[in-house]
């Protein structure tokens, strides 16, 4: 009798899959769990079919752990999201002026060598993106976040083509 596979065909992760991923590797330290995670991660996007120099810095980023402090603050955001929680932010943007704000955090994502959260800014009134390492202190909140679909903020997406009017 012949073996037959009957194993579900292989499927791509879906945009949210691959956030959720990243970011719960992206606080796992350097240990060697951790590595074997990134490793996973790292095949699971290879089948991808976005071959360009931004997915592979991307992907390096993905994959490489970050700093314990960064980390720390990377554990407190994932928290919030999960949560459905407001987070302060202490915040130094492009310029070097440090403001606190009040974060609905919707996703983190990486793009090229940085790490950004994804957040509706009560400060703004806006979806804005912060990076990481601008990031200089994060707080909890118990204050309720409002929902904001991550899908429409995720990388890896392809853009449905506008009706032709």
């Amino acid at each position: 009798m012949a073996n037959v596979n009957t194993a579900a065909p292989a499927r791509s992760l879906t945009p949210a899959e691959i956030a959720a991923l990243a970011l719960s590797l992206a606080h796992l330290g350097a240990g060697p769990q951790a590595a074997t995670a990134r490793l996973g991660l790292r095949h699971a996007l290879e089948n991808l079919d976005l071959d360009d120099d931004v997915v592979a810095a991307t992907l390096d980023t993905l994959t490489t752990p970050l700093p314990a402090e960064v980390a720390s603050r990377a554990r407190v955001i994932a928290d919030a999201i999960t949560g459905k929680l407001v987070v302060r932010l202490h915040y130094r943007d492009a310029s070097g002026h440090i403001t606190v704000r009040d974060v609905d955090p919707v996703t983190c994502l990486v793009h090229r060598e940085y790490w950004y959260l994804v957040g509706m800014c009560r400060l703004r009134r806006d979806i804005r993106a912060f990076r990481f390492d601008r990031i200089l202190a994060v707080e909890p909140t118990t204050i309720p976040a409002r929902p904001h679909p991550a899908e429409r903020f995720l990388p890896f997406q392809r853009r449905r083509a506008r009706a032709a009017a």
